[in-house]
């Protein structure tokens, strides 16, 4: 397959399936859960299939290409020194939690930038390999902010778009970076940067224009070879359609009422998804709820929290002391407030299919998504699909990309535990008027711009913006 080029080629860190163990004992491949491959699949089927390039996870596998689902994959191996480096190190110690406000403090070690480079440069010479003449390739998300310069270098005549998934930081906290400019021209190679909203496009212009020294006006940026690239926002979404067909199935519509009979039939579920990190918020959010149960609002007859934390990262020390927080926090929740059949917090450590999340989401009165940053937070969204008879509420983080458009959610500052008991509160008293209204609005919004919507959006100005674009006025810095 390796010898066919193809005229879109999508590169991400992780291949859009997960190797899984049968009970039979035989291996196959499964879809990923998670957003990006959720969102990227329909963008290759509706371009005529494509191919993509990422890893499979584990070291050292060395696979051949295959297809799954009519989807053109091609594994990429790492060794265990690249996953400690690239992976663990600079993506998820570094970039991470720098992009992401800072909340947990970075770490900066030349080591792993080293391991950072070598993997970005032995992507870029695949997706170089694999892209037909004046082809297109789309480059995603932090683990790979080297490729789009890299491959230019080897094929200039290609169409390089890029996107980055997690929000992008001011300038005050990205000049941290040692090798900051590097990143800032590594993604220069590209003739689209997308971002979740933007300020983070704005952010990069600006970083651009104060350590590249290059022309810049408005979302736009003058290279000195003649090439203008544009920096955007292109608010990622959902499979909107596919979410609401699925929450309206007899299947999922039972399952919902099950997991309501299984959590006692109380007055109202609260719930929350979320991969195990600490920009999630998790820990906060059990506290304004045990807080509320302590002062008397109400009890486990009343309310109960379903907590679904989905295992992420778990090699990394800081994730593993972030699931005995919270499993402590937890265990002491429920010694002090549950009864005995009824806990305060249900509390999962594990992922779910598509089918039992929409069950969640169906059966849950309240949806809590309370990140201290997020780049746009793709669960609320699939909360609002699920909500089929416009009802349920939803408390929404304003440092989440989603609370710009579902303005209709109680919105939050995690940090303020006080406002956030209010805002759950306000959420469990509210009249089903006042939450139909809410959520009749945040439906239209998604439906309206849903996922096909995103990459129409973005591949169409990608192909208009296109390697030949000239700047034959260069704008002054502004």
């Amino acid at each position: 397959m390796t010898d066919v080029r193809h005229d879109l080629v999508i590169v991400a860190n992780r291949l859009p399936v997960d190797r899984v163990t049968l009970p039979s004992g035989r291996q196959a491949w499964r879809k990923s859960p998670g957003g990006l491959v959720a969102a990227i699949e329909p963008v290759m089927r509706t371009h005529g299939g494509g191919v993509w390039i990422g890893w499979p996870g584990g070291a050292g596998q060395k696979l051949k290409p295959f297809e799954d689902e009519g989807l053109s994959l091609v594994p990429m191996s790492m060794s265990q020194d690249e996953i400690e480096g690239h992976y663990e190190g600079f993506s998820n110690a570094t970039i991470w939690p720098l992009y992401h406000d800072v909340v947990a403090k970075p770490a900066f070690h030349r080591e792993w930038w080293d391991e950072y480079v070598n993997v970005n440069r032995r992507f870029a010479a695949k997706a170089a390999e694999l892209a037909a003449k004046n082809g297109t390739v789309w480059v995603h998300d932090y683990q790979l902010q080297l490729v789009p310069q890299m491959l230019r270098d080897l094929r200039p005549d290609l169409r390089i778009g890029f996107y980055l998934h997690i929000p992008f930081p001011p300038a005050e906290l990205f000049q941290q970076l040692p090798w900051r400019r590097q990143i800032l021209e590594g993604l220069l190679g590209a003739d689209l940067i997308g971002f979740q909203l933007p300020e983070a496009a704005a952010n990069f212009v600006r970083l651009v224009r104060q350590r590249v020294g290059h022309k810049t006006h408005r979302d736009l940026v003058y290279l000195p070879d003649g090439r203008t690239v544009r920096a955007a926002a292109f608010p990622i979404s959902i499979d909107s359609a596919g979410f609401e067909e699925l929450a309206r199935s007899p299947e999922v519509v039972e399952r919902a009422k099950a997991l309501r009979e299984a959590l006692g039939n109380p007055r109202r579920i609260f719930l929350g998804i979320d991969r195990l990190d600490y920009t999630k918020g998790i820990y906060a959010r059990l506290r304004a709820f045990s807080e509320l149960m302590h002062e008397g609002h109400f009890d486990v007859e009343d309310a109960v929290f379903v907590q679904v934390a989905v295992p992420s990262r778990e090699q990394v020390e800081e994730y593993r002391i972030l699931r005995d927080d919270i499993e402590r926090l937890v265990g002491r929740i429920n010694g002090d407030l549950g009864r005995i059949g009824r806990p305060a917090i249900s509390y999962l450590h594990t992922s779910y299919p598509r089918e039992e999340m929409a069950a969640l989401y169906r059966a849950a009165d309240i949806m809590v998504v309370t990140p201290y940053r997020d780049g746009m937070n793709l669960v609320c969204k699939e909360y609002v699909a699920c909500r089929v008879e416009d009802d349920g509420a939803l408390v929404l983080s304003e440092f989440a990309g989603a609370a710009e458009e579902l303005k209709q959610a109680w919105l939050v500052n995690p940090y303020d535990i006080n406002g956030m008991k209010s805002a759950l509160l306000e959420a469990y008293q509210a009249d089903q008027k006042e939450v139909g209204r809410r959520m009749r609005a945040m439906r239209r919004t998604i439906r309206q711009h849903d996922v096909k919507a995103w990459a129409a959006s973005f591949m169409t100005q990608l192909e208009d913006v296109g390697v030949h674009t000239k700047n034959p006025h260069p704008a002054t810095k502004s």
